[in-house]
């Protein structure tokens, strides 16, 4: 396995909480991402056969174009964890199958650290701390401000390395991927901790977009962090089929 786990550049942040079974955005670029759950995935290939023709498949890294007769696309690119298929029902099969993975996710007002054993959270710890807002006062009184925002901040860090060093970094031989969560900043503030290299090794460059960090927070991102990302591009009106 790599060390490190392949995935696309754009978008990484997933919306959490994570409630629907499939869910989409406009894509950079033009086209749209839409996310679905690995268990619909197979229904949803089947769809966009029966709307656009069957398409030829061509693997390309951990990602699967479709391209239809009509000229429609799809991209499907693998979830965390997950190894590169040639063809769909693999793809399928590998996107499904059960996996470790490990959950970091960090804010300025807290952390959540757990491991998502398949569809499961096998374990979990949640710590939210105050973290002072900004203060439109001037002179020292704003400097005193600062200097206690900045030491709360540090504390939830430093309490989010203790938590990946106790909970997580004894399982990062089991597991597939780490997935991380919250501020990129302070993500790469926690795993900067040179403890923490074996499971900055299995970071993904997905990045969940979560609010400050609960039980419930930590236990949708395991379907969040689960799901197929697939490129969608509609035919082009000029098109003409073969």
């Amino acid at each position: 396995m790599s060390s490190r786990v392949p995935f696309p550049a754009e978008p990484r942040r997933f919306p959490v909480p994570y409630r629907r079974a499939m869910t989409s955005r406009p894509a950079a670029g033009g086209g749209r991402w839409v996310e679905v759950d690995p268990a619909r995935v197979a229904r949803w290939v089947e769809g966009f056969a029966d709307r656009h023709g069957p398409p030829a498949t061509t693997a390309e890294g951990y990602a699967l174009l479709l391209a239809a007769p009509d000229g429609a696309t799809a991209e499907l690119h693998a979830p965390p964890g997950a190894p590169a298929s040639a063809d769909v029902p693999g793809f399928v099969a590998a996107a499904g199958a059960p996996r470790r993975l490990g959950l970091l996710l960090v804010r300025k007002g807290g952390v959540a650290v757990g491991m998502a054993d398949g569809v499961d959270l096998a374990f979990s710890k949640v710590d939210t701390r105050y973290v002072q807002g900004r203060t439109a006062a001037g002179g020292w009184s704003q400097q005193r401000f600062a200097r206690r925002r900045d030491n709360q901040a540090k504390a939830v860090l430093g309490e989010a390395t203790e938590l990946a060093v106790r909970l997580l970094l004894p399982e990062a031989a089991t597991l597939a991927a780490l997935v991380c969560g919250g501020d990129r900043r302070a993500v790469d503030g926690v795993l900067a901790d040179r403890r923490l290299a074996p499971l900055a090794a299995l970071r993904a460059d997905r990045l969940l977009d979560v609010p400050e960090p609960r039980h419930a927070v930590l236990v949708a991102a395991v379907a969040a962090a689960r799901a197929v990302r697939i490129l969608v591009r509609d035919p082009d009106p000029g098109h003409r089929g073969a």
